[in-house]
C-alpha cells in the first residue's frame, strides 16, 4: 500500500489524518463492504492504518490551513533561489521525467486504473504525459524562454521571466494527469503548490512524489519549489486567493464556477490560468474516411464521455449521415462496461446520471431521435434502475439552423451522449461548408475542433477560418497528442477572456525585453 504524506518545504510532514484510497474495483464489487473499510481507517486516523485494508491501494495526508499556509510560504521561500538556476538545468527537469515517467509506466497505469480510469483512458492520459515532456516538446519551450538577437552596437533578448508561486487544482475526473501540466511552470522558473483532490489523491502524489521531487533534489533545487497538499476544494482556494504569496493559480473546473473564480482571482491581483469545461464538435463531410471518422466519434465514450476533450456534438454532411451513424451506432453497441483493469473495457461508472437524463429528454423534446443506448446498466451490462454506468447514447439531430436549442448540443455533456446533427441537404456546397463553420465558431466552449475530410479546399476552409478552439485536428484521432502542440487549452468558456492553447510554461510567466548596448555604443531616444 502506498503512504505519501504531505511534502511541504522539501520534507515529508505527518499529520493526522489521511484519505484511504479505495481500488475502483474493489469498489464496484462491493461497494458498501469497501467503503465502509475506507470510512473506518480514516476514523481511526493515526500514522499506522488501524483496521481492514482489504481493498485499500494506497493513503495520502490531509492538510490544515496551517500546513497549506506552511506551503505557501516555502514556495515564497524557494522562488528566487529557483527562479535563478539557469535555464538549462531547468529543461533538464523535462527531459528526466519523460525518461522516469517511461521507466515507471507500468506502476502509474496500475495507479489510474485503481483509480478508476479503464485501462484505454489511462494509457492514453499517460501518453499525453509523454508527449508533454518529450525531446521536441521541451525543445520548443525552451526556444520561447530566451531568444536574443544581435545588431550593431546592441545585443537584444526576449527572456520569458517566471510569475513566482504557482497554486494548482487539478480536477478529480483526472487528476494525476491534469497536475503533470505543474511541472512545465517549474521549466520557467516557478515554483509550486499543488493539490491532491481528496477524492482522487493517489496518481497526483505519486507523480510529485516519487517522479518530481527526486529529480529537483538530483538538480540542486531548493526545498520549498514543490509543495504536495490534500484538502477540500473551496477552503483552499479562499486561502490561496486571500495569500500574498502566490501569483498564479491554475483552475480546472466547469466554466461558470471556472469563470467567476477568474473574476476572484484578477480582483486579488493574482493570474488565473483556467481549464474549463468543453463541447468540441467533429465534422464529417461526405469524402470522408467513414471508418476513420466512426473510431474518432467513439471517442466520445472514453471515460463515458466525463473527459472533457473528446467530442461532445458531431456535425455530418447529410451525403452520407445514415452511412456513417449505422458504423457508429452497431460499434457503440458493441460498447460494455466492465471493470476498469479489463483491457476491452472503454466505459466507467456515470456521475451526473441525473443530469443525463435531464438531457437525454430535452433533446427528445425538441425532436432529436435516440438512435442507441440511453439506459442504465451495471457493471455486467445488465439494466438496472440504480447501474453504475450508462449505455453509449447517440441522438441524431436534424437541421443545423435550430440545432443549439437542444441543450445536448449547447452545453458540455458530461456523460455517454453524442450529438449528431445532420444539415438539412442544400444545392450549393459552398453554402453549407460556410454554414458548418458558422456553427462550429458559434460554440460558446472552445478546446478542440475537429473535421474529416478528404477535399483539400474543405480542409483548407476550415483551417483558415475555424476560430474556435485552441486546437484543431483534421483527419486523425480527436483526442490524439502531437509533438509541439499543447494538450489542453481553449477559447470562450473552455479558457476564459485569455484563453488560448495552454502552455503552461508561457502561462506562468511573463515577457520581458532586454537591450545592452556594447562598450563605445551611443545612442539617442528615438
Amino acid at each position: 500500500m502506498y503512504s505519501f504524506p504531505q511534502y511541504i518545504d522539501g520534507r515529508d510532514r505527518p499529520g493526522g489524518k489521511w484519505t484511504y484510497c479505495l481500488d475502483a474495483g474493489a469498489f464496484l464489487a462491493d461497494p458498501r463492504g469497501a467503503f465502509g473499510r475506507k470510512r473506518r481507517l480514516e476514523r481511526a486516523g493515526g500514522e499506522q492504518p488501524g483496521g481492514d485494508t482489504t481493498g485499500i491501494v494506497g493513503r495520502v495526508g490531509l492538510s490544515t490551513t496551517d500546513d497549506v499556509a506552511d506551503a505557501l510560504r516555502a514556495a515564497h521561500r524557494a522562488r528566487a533561489e529557483w527562479a535563478a538556476v539557469d535555464l538549462d538545468t531547468r529543461m533538464e527537469l523535462g527531459w528526466r521525467l519523460h525518461a522516469a515517467l517511461k521507466a515507471r509506466h507500468d506502476e502509474l497505469l496500475d495507479i489510474l486504473i485503481s483509480e478508476g480510469h479503464p485501462r484505454r483512458l489511462a494509457e492514453w492520459e499517460i501518453a499525453g504525459m509523454l508527449m508533454g515532456s518529450s525531446e521536441e516538446t521541451v525543445s520548443f519551450y525552451r526556444s520561447q524562454l530566451e531568444q536574443r538577437f544581435d545588431t550593431p552596437g546592441r545585443t537584444l533578448t526576449l527572456l520569458r521571466k517566471p510569475d513566482g508561486v504557482v497554486c494548482l487544482n487539478p480536477p478529480q475526473n483526472a487528476a494525476a494527469s491534469n497536475s503533470f501540466l505543474g511541472t512545465a511552470t517549474l521549466g520557467a522558473g516557478n515554483t509550486l503548490v499543488v493539490k491532491a483532490p481528496r477524492t482522487a489523491p493517489l496518481g497526483v502524489a505519486f507523480i510529485y512524489r516519487e517522479l518530481v521531487v527526486p529529480i529537483l533534489d538530483e538538480l540542486g533545487a531548493p526545498p520549498g519549489t514543490v509543495n504536495l497538499v490534500s484538502g477540500p476544494t473551496r477552503p483552499m482556494l479562499r486561502q490561496w486567493l486571500a495569500s500574498p504569496c502566490v501569483d498564479d493559480i491554475m483552475f480546472f473546473g466547469d466554466s461558470d464556477v471556472g469563470l467567476e473564480f477568474g473574476n476572484e482571482c484578477a480582483a486579488h491581483g493574482k493570474k488565473a490560468v483556467l481549464e474549463l469545461s468543453g463541447n468540441d464538435t467533429l465534422v464529417v463531410w461526405n469524402d470522408a474516411d467513414l471508418d476513420g471518422a466512426t473510431e474518432a466519434l467513439l471517442e466520445c465514450f472514453y471515460g463515458s464521455g466525463q473527459i472533457c476533450m473528446v467530442p461532445k456534438c458531431a456535425v455530418v454532411h447529410p451525403d452520407i449521415a445514415d452511412a456513417l451513424l449505422a458504423r457508429l451506432t452497431a460499434r457503440c453497441r458493441a460498447l460494455r462496461p466492465g471493470y476498469p483493469g479489463d483491457p476491452d473495457v472503454l466505459l466507467s461508472p456515470v456521475l451526473k446520471t441525473d443530469r443525463f437524463h435531464e438531457v437525454l429528454a430535452d433533446a427528445q423534446r425538441h425532436g432529436g431521435r435516440v438512435l442507441c443506448g440511453a439506459r442504465r446498466v451495471d457493471v455486467t451490462g445488465t439494466p438496472a434502475l440504480t447501474g453504475a454506468f450508462v449505455e453509449p447514447t447517440v441522438v441524431r439531430v436534424d437541421g443545423l439552423r435550430d440545432a443549439r436549442r437542444i441543450r445536448a448540443v449547447r452545453e458540455e455533456t458530461f456523460f455517454p451522449l453524442l450529438a449528431v446533427v445532420v444539415p438539412d441537404e442544400q444545392d450549393d456546397p459552398t453554402e453549407l461548408l460556410d454554414a458548418v463553420i458558422a456553427f462550429v465558431n458559434d460554440n460558446e466552449y472552445g478546446l478542440r475542433n475537429s473535421l474529416w475530410s478528404g477535399d483539400d479546399k474543405v480542409v483548407d476552409a476550415f483551417v483558415r477560418r475555424v476560430t474556435n478552439a485552441g486546437l484543431l485536428k483534421v483527419n486523425e484521432s480527436h483526442i490524439g497528442f502531437a509533438p509541439y502542440l499543447g494538450t489542453h487549452g481553449g477559447t470562450g468558456r473552455t479558457g476564459g477572456p485569455y484563453g488560448e492553447l495552454n502552455y503552461p510554461i508561457l502561462r506562468t510567466s511573463h515577457l520581458q525585453g532586454v537591450s545592452v548596448a556594447k562598450n563605445g555604443y551611443r545612442t539617442a531616444p528615438e
